[in-house]
């Protein structure tokens, strides 16, 4: 495996890459009880000339790198992230199109759930910054992400306080999640205005330069029996809240399982 490829386990994950983009599968392996389901998959690689080969379980666990491969694991290109140009943040404002920021958010089976949540709902764009704390769209985010990723455009920008600058420019109500000091009213937004929900880091929460520049900061509150709930958990609250409550624009979401 090089740096350019990137392995996707599970059949959830794996079934929703072939869907989407058959094509961008460059190897298939396979064990023997995942073989038959999988004839429509060979038969497509077949076609392309693609590799595909029925292994045994501790092959499966050498190309995947991981226990939890779900006797299927697809090898396909590294995503290549980029930042949105000022033109495609300016046609996101004017679609009303939701957008979900992470800053720093470090675990990578966060930003998995995270990923799957916003597929749910329909929410169709992730940006990350340029840090070595976040968390970027690797095999186990794909993984936990059961096909969520595929559903989704990750995107990362240098600046995140700048980028949430330019999206309230453009008329985006920006709401940020903090661990403490936000309300607790998560209704009576702008119905005219697009919403992108940021959240923070997992551990240190939203960064101060971040949390300054959103146009309102939100805390769920609880107990008090503990501090704070995991991020992709209040994640997908908020989400709910924000994006899913009302369907601002968004498409109808699956049934979950």
């Amino acid at each position: 495996m090089n740096k350019n490829e990137l392995v996707i386990c599970g059949m959830a994950a794996v079934q929703t890459r072939f869907q989407r983009d058959a094509a961008s599968i460059k190897r298939l392996f396979f064990d023997e009880p995942t073989a038959r389901k999988i004839g429509h998959m060979c038969k497509a690689l077949a076609a392309g000339r693609k590799v595909y080969r029925c292994v045994d379980t501790s092959e499966l666990e050498l190309i995947s790198g991981t226990l939890h491969h779900g006797g299927i694991v697809a090898v396909v290109s590294a995503p290549q992230l980029r930042a949105p140009l000022e033109s495609e943040v300016a046609q996101w404002a004017s679609g009303r199109v939701p957008l979900l920021i992470l800053d720093q958010v470090g675990n990578v089976h966060n930003l998995g759930a995270l990923a799957r949540t916003a597929a749910f709902f329909g929410v169709e764009h992730i940006i990350l910054p340029f840090s070595p704390q976040a968390a970027l769209p690797g095999e186990a985010a794909f993984r936990v992400a059961e096909g969520g990723l595929d559903h989704v455009t990750v995107w990362r920008v240098s600046y995140l306080d700048r980028f949430i600058r330019e999206l309230v420019s453009v008329g985006y109500e920006v709401v940020g999640a903090a661990t403490r000091g936000g309300k607790a009213e998560t209704s009576n937004l702008p119905a005219e205005r697009p919403v992108a929900l940021v959240l923070g880091n997992e551990e240190q929460g939203l960064s101060p330069e971040v949390a300054s520049v959103c146009s309102r900061l939100v805390t769920l509150s609880g107990s008090g029996r503990v501090e704070s709930l995991n991020v992709s958990v209040a994640g997908a609250i908020l989400l709910w809240e924000f994006l899913g409550r009302n369907r601002r624009g968004l498409s109808s979401p699956t049934t979950p399982r």
